[in-house]
């Protein structure tokens, strides 16, 4: 696992704008087994492409792993990456689970954007994958369909 992360233990750097190649794996000890892994992250920011006004949010991001797995720190310093970026919220959520789709390869993955109302109105994006030609595919279907909102 050494080998594999090179964030943990060193000095922090934040990026400036939009910086996936921050994102790292490790490889998954229980691959056989099926297991959802949920991340929270409250603090997430971006900026309105438009009037460069700050858009904030909680982002939830729930995957089933295959063989790799997100680093949390990694994943952290990606969110983070967003705080000087231009992305409407469906935007937001849609590259996230794109770049993390790239990265882990899960068999299951969903990515929700809890943002904060803005002009009165909340938004919040839903958006899953589920590996192509196996029962994840079948339940990023039934997900999608009967997908309820989380309460803030």
């Amino acid at each position: 696992m050494e080998n594999e992360l090179h964030l943990l233990g060193g000095k922090t750097e934040y990026k400036a704008d939009y910086a996936p190649e921050v994102l790292e794996v490790f490889t998954n000890k229980h691959p056989g087994n099926d297991y959802w892994v949920r991340f929270n992250c409250p603090e997430f920011t971006s900026l309105c492409p438009i009037t460069g006004q700050p858009d904030f949010a909680c982002i939830r991001i729930d995957y089933i792993p295959d063989r790799k797995m997100v680093e949390s720190k990694s994943l952290k310093l990606y969110l983070f990456s967003f705080r000087n970026h231009g992305a409407f919220h469906e935007d937001c959520v849609n590259i996230i689970m794109k770049d993390l789709i790239r990265l882990m390869e899960p068999k299951y993955i969903e990515v929700t954007g809890l943002f904060t109302p803005r002009g009165g109105i909340s938004i919040h994006p839903y958006c899953n994958y589920g590996k192509p030609g196996t029962t994840y595919e079948t339940l990023a279907g039934q997900r999608l369909f009967t997908h309820n909102y989380p309460e803030h």
